[in-house]
């Protein structure tokens, strides 16, 4: 009868440490630029089928937004930003569990529903046509600033200051120019490789030599120092097949 009720208990999963079920891996919240939108909704769905119980939750936004709500404990596991000076920062102010790793340097293009296909260089934007160029806010986001420095490389931001509509982040530059509230836009390369704004319309690829270095680089913030699913997103992304999906979108190492 003894035997029976222990044999009982185990199948209950009530007889002890032994007949335990193993813990789910821990949930992963990230916070990410929104240049990263289809590069890492790809990454997530490829770093899932190698851990199928990982729950994974991607948040896009604008970086220097994020550094702002990491800065007083805004729940994020870790923070993919779209530069390397807001991770950076907040290494320096103890709010991450190590140093941050650069994973990509993003690049910018002209992008436009009627861009003309022959385009060699920004000056096209001076064209009598153009009434609005939707760039990201250079006061919070990294592609704004490299927008901005690129208007200057070419001698055309005091020109086309009037005419600039403001994203919040580099996704919202690109809504603005898809939908037309913008004739054009300076955008993420990454953005424009997307199917959408494929279907929609042209992009020339800036030159990297117009703007300093886009370097982009993501840390795993102190609240995720336990956790193991953090610790393998992380080690995911330094393997080949993460880097083959980041190459896809535009984004060089």
């Amino acid at each position: 009868m003894l035997r029976f009720f222990l044999l009982l208990l185990a199948a209950l999963g009530l007889a002890g440490p032994a007949a335990a079920r193993p813990a789910p891996p821990a949930a992963l919240t990230i916070a990410a630029a929104a240049d990263l939108k289809y590069a890492l909704d790809s990454l997530v769905m490829l770093f899932k089928r190698q851990h199928p119980q990982a729950q994974v939750t991607v948040v896009y936004g604008s970086s220097g937004r994020f550094y702002e709500q990491l800065s007083h404990d805004a729940p994020f596991d870790m923070f993919f930003s779209a530069d390397s000076e807001y991770p950076r920062r907040l290494q320096q102010a103890g709010r991450t569990a190590g140093a941050p790793v650069p994973y990509a340097q993003g690049r910018l293009v002209l992008w436009g529903r009627k861009l003309n296909p022959n385009t060699k260089d920004l000056n096209i934007l001076l064209a009598p046509p153009l009434k609005r160029l939707a760039i990201a806010n250079p006061a919070h986001a990294p592609y704004g600033q490299k927008a901005e420095e690129i208007l200057r490389y070419y001698k055309l931001y005091d020109q086309l200051k009037p005419k600039l509509v403001l994203g919040e982040n580099i996704g919202q530059a690109a809504q603005y120019a898809a939908t037309g509230a913008a004739d054009a836009g300076i955008l993420a390369y990454s953005l424009a490789l997307s199917p959408e704004l494929r279907r929609a319309g042209r992009f020339y690829l800036i030159p990297a030599t117009a703007h300093t270095p886009l370097r982009q680089s993501y840390v795993v913030l102190k609240r995720a120092s336990g956790n193991t699913t953090a610790k393998d997103f992380a080690a995911f992304m330094a393997s080949p097949t993460a880097r083959a999906a980041l190459k896809k979108y535009g984004f060089e190492r």
